[in-house]
Parts: C-alpha cells; structure tokens; sequence
C-alpha cells in the first residue's frame, strides 16, 4: 500500500489566531451546554426529553469542530508575512496582500492565504486557488491572462504588500 505525502498546510499567523480564539469560545461553550445537559438529564427519562437531545446533538457538533480546528493547527506551519525577507517583497508569495486591476479598470485587492482562512468578503484567497496559483511569483507592474467560468480576463498588478 502506497501512502500519498501529504501537502503542507500553510496558515498566516493572524489565521492561526482565529483558529485559537474559535476553539477558546468552543471551550467556553461546551461547558455551558454540558450544565444544560446535565440538567436535563437530571429531569428524568431521556429518551423522550427534547432538550437532552438536543444538548448532546449540540456537543458532538461543538466537541466536532474543536477537534478539526486542532487537527488542522497541529498540522499547520505558521507564516507570518511580516517576516517576508526583503529581497522577496517584490513578488507574490504565501501572505502577500495583492492590488489588482482588470482590463475594465475594476480594481480588487486579495491577500494570499492558506486554505483554512479563505474569506471571501475580506478578499482572501487560497494560494492553492486557480487566481492564487495564477499570481504566485508574480511581480508588480506585469498583467497575467486569467481563465474565468466566463471567460478570460486580464489582470495587472498595481501593488504587492506584506502586512
């Protein structure tokens, strides 16, 4: 049997963070709804007691959840973009925040992030996603022809930033 190497997760460290800060709230969660469980239990026949039900249907999804957040840090590596090595700012790495321009003149800025942190309303995208392979190694001032679902567009890049 052939094991497939796994691919590396990478994660900014203010994603890190919010992965951290969601499993503290879980925690803190958790307790209250075990006290709701337990309470419920203490009112006698659980199999027909709707709020123990549902409280031990809400803890495995809390205890589900804190488990694929700790997973997923465990095997993460954290970068901070910060830390880019100045003779590396110049082009589009993991972390870089992206200033864009199509050839309408619509302009959008994206930042380069790993696949846990994908926002879309903060502009952030997978470096693992097609417009984030397409702007890896790129540098500022050169236009790249991108394939959309509705056709090709091209992009320029107006500014690359480490924040």
């Amino acid at each position: 049997m052939t094991t497939k190497p796994t691919e590396t997760n990478y994660i900014t460290r203010k994603g890190a963070l919010r992965m951290q800060e969601e499993i503290g709230e879980l925690w803190t969660k958790r307790r209250k709804v075990v006290q709701e469980v337990a309470d419920a239990a203490a009112q006698g026949d659980r199999s027909e007691n709707a709020e123990y039900i549902y409280g031990k249907k809400k803890l495995r999804e809390i205890d589900r959840r804190i488990h694929f957040l700790t997973k997923r840090l465990d095997v993460a590596t954290v970068l901070d973009p910060a830390e880019r090595p100045e003779g590396e700012r110049e082009r589009v790495f993991f972390g870089a925040t992206v200033d864009l321009e199509d050839e309408d003149g619509k302009q959008a800025t994206y930042q380069i992030v790993g696949a846990d942190e994908i926002d879309l309303v903060r502009g952030c995208i997978s470096y693992r996603s097609p417009l984030g392979r397409a702007l890896l190694k790129r540098r500022e001032g050169e236009t790249i022809l991108f394939k959309k679902p509705s056709g090709e567009t091209e992009l320029t890049i107006l500014a690359i930033r480490y924040e």
